[in-house]
C-alpha cells in the first residue's frame, strides 16, 4: 500500500512516524494546502490527516481506500460521500482524555494561584529586596468549597468532576445532549448552572445545540469573578462577550480553543486590558506526549483493523 500523511506538524516533532512504513511506501508531508491534496494522494490508499479536508472533489480524483483521521472530530472528512464511495473512514477516540484533564486544571491553577505572576516576581529578583517571608501582591484562591459546573459530562468531563470532587470541590453537571444521566453528580439547567457556579468548565463538542452555548445573555447570568475554562471547542462561547465580561466584570477566562484557529489578529482577546484574568493556550490540551503516542498507536491499529477486513 501506500500511505500519505498531509499535516505531520499536527502530531509534533517529537513522534515517530515511521511506524507506518510496515505496511508499504510512506510519504510524509509536514503541512498541506488545499490546492496540494490531490496531487500528493495520486496513487495513495491511505490517507492520514488530522485538519486536511478530505471532500467529495478529493474522493472523486483520487483512489483512496481508507482515511485514517488522526483526532476524534470527523468534521473535516465528508463521511457520507466515503461511505458512498466505499472509502473506510477511522477516527481516533479516547486517546487525550488524561491529558486534557491535566490541562484543565492547568489553566485552573494559573487563574486560582497566580503561578505566573509569582514566579515572574521571584525571577525579577523582587523577592530578594523584600524584608518578609512571603509576599501576597495577587489574591489567591481555593477550589475547595466552591461550585465547580461541567458542561458536557463525558468521559473528559467526568475526569474532570472526579478530580474536582478529590480538591473538595462541590460538583454538578450539565448535559448538552440532554441524554446524560449520572447519579454520581447533581444534574442542572444550564441557567440554574451558570448562577450558581464559581468555576465553569466546558467539555463539550461544537455542534448545533451548543454553538454560542454561552452568549451575552448567558455570561451575564455568571457571578462576577467566576472562572470559566472552555476545553471543548472555540464556536461555544462568544468570544467579544466575554472579552467585555473579563474587564468589566472581572470574570476570569481559560481557554485551549477558539472560534478561529491559529488565533485571528482581531481577536477580542489580543485587545482584554485586565490580561491577569486571562489565559489562552494554543489548542494543546491533547497534545501531551503520551497523548500523542497512543494517538500514533491507535491509528495504527486501525490500519491493521482495516488490512484484516
Amino acid at each position: 500500500m501506500k500511505l500519505v500523511c498531509l499535516d505531520a506538524a499536527t502530531l509534533g516533532s517529537d513522534v515517530n512516524l515511521d511506524v507506518f512504513r510496515q505496511f508499504g511506501e510512506f510519504v510524509s508531508y509536514q503541512t498541506t494546502a488545499v490546492d496540494e491534496r490531490i496531487e500528493r494522494l495520486k496513487g495513495a490508499d491511505v490517507v492520514i490527516t488530522n485538519k486536511v479536508v478530505i471532500d467529495k472533489a478529493v474522493m472523486e480524483a483520487t483512489n483512496l481506500k481508507l482515511i485514517c483521521i488522526s483526532a476524534t472530530g470527523m468534521n473535516n472528512v465528508d463521511v457520507a460521500h466515503a461511505k458512498a464511495k466505499n472509502i473506510a473512514v477511522k477516527n481516533v477516540a479516547g486517546y487525550s482524555t488524561a491529558s486534557v484533564v491535566q490541562h484543565t486544571f492547568a489553566l485552573l491553577f494559573e487563574l486560582t494561584n497566580r503561578i505566573k505572576f509569582y514566579d515572574e516576581y521571584v525571577k525579577n529578583g523582587e523577592w530578594v529586596k523584600s524584608e518578609i517571608f512571603t509576599y501576597l501582591g495577587a489574591d489567591i484562591s481555593e477550589i475547595a468549597g466552591k461550585e465547580f459546573g461541567i458542561i458536557g459530562l463525558g468521559e473528559i468531563g467526568r475526569g474532570v468532576a472526579a478530580v474536582a470532587r478529590a480538591f473538595g470541590a462541590n460538583v454538578s453537571y450539565y448535559s448538552t445532549s440532554g441524554a446524560n444521566k449520572n447519579s454520581e453528580f447533581k444534574q442542572k439547567s444550564l441557567d440554574e448552572l451558570l448562577r450558581g457556579s464559581d468555576i465553569i468548565s466546558i467539555h463539550a463538542p461544537l455542534n448545533e445545540k451548543t454553538r454560542n452555548l454561552l452568549g451575552i445573555n448567558e455570561i451575564n447570568l455568571l457571578k462576577d469573578e467566576a472562572i470559566v475554562l472552555n476545553l471543548g471547542r472555540g464556536g461555544i462561547v462568544d468570544e467579544t462577550a466575554m472579552a467585555r465580561a473579563i474587564d468589566e466584570r472581572n470574570l476570569r477566562f481559560g481557554t485551549d480553543v477558539l472560534e478561529c484557529e491559529p488565533m485571528s489578529e482581531n481577536s477580542p482577546f489580543l485587545k482584554v486590558k485586565n490580561r491577569a484574568n486571562l489565559v489562552i493556550t494554543p489548542h494543546v490540551a491533547w497534545g501531551s506526549l503520551e497523548a500523542r503516542k497512543r494517538l500514533i498507536s491507535l491509528i495504527v491499529k486501525n490500519i491493521e483493523e482495516f488490512i484484516k477486513g
